[in-house]
C-alpha cells in the first residue's frame, strides 16, 4: 500500500504469511546459533518426560521469525517506494503457547500505528503468531518498522 493509505489501514489486518513448520532441525540450528541447548528443546527423551510432553520451540526461534520467514512468505506490510525496512525494536512481546516439534505456524499482522517522518514512515504491526489447530496463539508482539522511502 502507499504511505498515504496506511491510516486508514489503522486496525485492520495488513498481512497474513503461509504456514511454517517447525521442524526438529531447525530447533536445533537455532539451539547452535544461540547457545541455548536446554533440554525441553532439543532432547526428545527428556522432553517428553517434561512439563511439556514434547520437545518445544524455543521462544525466541519462534519470534525471529518475524524478521525472517514471515516476512518473505507474506507476513509483512509492504509499503509501495519503500528502498529499504529496517526493524527499529519491538514494544511487547508476550510467548502465549509452547510450539511443539511439527506444528505450523503463521502469522497474523495488524496495523497499530503509522508516523510520517523526514524521507521514512515508521509503523507499528501488532502481531500475532498462530498455531494450526490451536486456539491460543504462540506469541503476539508489536513489531516497530521504519520504512525509508
Amino acid at each position: 500500500m502507499k504511505p498515504a493509505e496506511l491510516s486508514a489501514h489503522l486496525g485492520q489486518q495488513v498481512a497474513l504469511s503461509e504456514w511454517i513448520e517447525i521442524t526438529q532441525e531447525r530447533i536445533n540450528a537455532f539451539a547452535d546459533a544461540t547457545g541455548d541447548h536446554q533440554f525441553i528443546h532439543v532432547d526428545a527423551e527428556g522432553a517428553a518426560a517434561g512439563p511439556f510432553g514434547a520437545p518445544i520451540a524455543h521462544g525466541f526461534l519462534t519470534l525471529s521469525l518475524l524478521a525472517g520467514e514471515f516476512s518473505v512468505r507474506g507476513g509483512a506490510v509492504s509499503i509501495e517506494g519503500g528502498r529499504m525496512t529496517v526493524n527499529y525494536g519491538l514494544n511487547r512481546v508476550r510467548f502465549i503457547s509452547p510450539v511443539r516439534v511439527g506444528r505450523r505456524l503463521r502469522n497474523r499482522a495488524v496495523l497499530q500505528s503509522a508516523d510520517h517522518g523526514e524521507g521514512h514512515v515508521q509503523i507499528t504491526v501488532l502481531n500475532t503468531i498462530e498455531i494450526e489447530g490451536e486456539e491460543r496463539p504462540a506469541a503476539t508482539a508489536e513489531s516497530v518498522f521504519r520504512v525509508y522511502l
